[in-house]
């Protein structure tokens, strides 16, 4: 059995238990580690079938199974292209967030972070989506494609709102509110197969019992649950906390320091967002053998 999937198996882990996980999972320099490391810390997993996180006596194990779920996809044993791990997920999308929720005049300066932002996403969805069933590479990047030219398109819409608004708090409110939606749509259009053609569905030995359509549609609705719990979050609070910056006294005599304010404030939400986000769902549901449609299926 695939290691990653068995670890996620035997690991009924508690919401707590899974944002520590993911804390440790989402540690940068898991972005960097060579691909020999992985490939040593892989071979140990798959020679010792006991293995568990909890052995904590044993730090190799422990440092495998960190290296191994922060780079390798579980569905397919590939390596995750670091730009898309888990782990580079902060650094790539909080200055793309950042820089979209400014204020500005001219509407063409916020067209490459929108164009950035969802195309950065959109792939990050692709590569880290369920593998588990057929899906050809010109459908991903047909799909991709159409899913980043629309998404940037509605992502700006607000602005074009916006300056028809004389409303301060909908104009304040209204691109959160798009980005928020407009990231959960991103999940459900660009993962649009996985409902249609089902993944797979494993009993607890991890042999693959057959396709479902049904755990399909709850794991991307799960994600997508998710990622409006991130972004939404982490575009609302620094917006709420600059409104009441702007009013302070040292505002007032370094003006300037609003851009570094809200960047630090939307790094900071962000870095606590991502693994609170990760950690809602478990990454493998259980699911009664009774609620599955009788030709098999699976919850991704």
């Amino acid at each position: 059995m695939e290691p990653n999937v068995r670890f996620w198996i035997a690991e009924r882990q508690s919401f707590i238990q899974r944002f520590l996980q993911w804390t440790e999972l989402l540690d940068p320099t898991n972005l960097v580690v060579s691909v020999e490391k992985i490939e040593k810390s892989r071979q140990l997993l798959l020679t010792n079938e006991d293995a568990s996180i909890r052995d904590l006596e044993d730090p190799r194990i422990k440092e495998a199974w960190k290296r191994s779920l922060s780079t390798v996809h579980p569905d397919s044993s590939k390596l995750i292209p670091v730009p898309f791990r888990p782990a580079a997920l902060l650094p790539f999308t909080a200055p793309m967030i950042f820089f979209s929720m400014l204020s500005v005049k001219s509407l063409k300066s916020l067209i490459l972070p929108q164009i950035s932002f969802y195309t950065y996403t959109t792939a990050f969805n692709i590569v880290n989506g369920n593998a588990s069933y057929n899906r050809h590479l010109y459908e991903s990047l047909l799909l991709g494609t159409g899913v980043i030219a629309s998404s940037s398109f509605f992502g700006l819409f607000p602005r074009l709102l916006q300056l028809r608004l004389n409303n301060a708090l909908l104009k304040r409110a209204l691109p959160i509110i798009f980005l928020t939606h407009i990231s959960a749509v991103n999940v459900v259009a660009v993962r649009s197969l996985e409902p249609i053609r089902g993944i797979e569905v494993m009993d607890k030995e991890g042999h693959v019992m057959g396709y479902s359509r049904k755990a399909g549609t709850k794991a991307v609705r799960d994600t997508a649950s998710s990622r409006v719990v991130l972004y939404g979050t982490s575009a609302f609070i620094p917006e709420v906390f600059s409104h009441y910056f702007v009013r302070t006294q040292f505002f007032r005599q370094h003006p300037w320091s609003l851009w570094t304010f809200k960047l630090a404030c939307t790094v900071l939400v962000m870095g606590l967002m991502v693994p609170v986000s990760f950690s809602i769902f478990p990454q493998i549901e259980r699911e009664c053998r009774n609620n599955l449609p009788q030709n098999g299926n699976n919850p991704g």
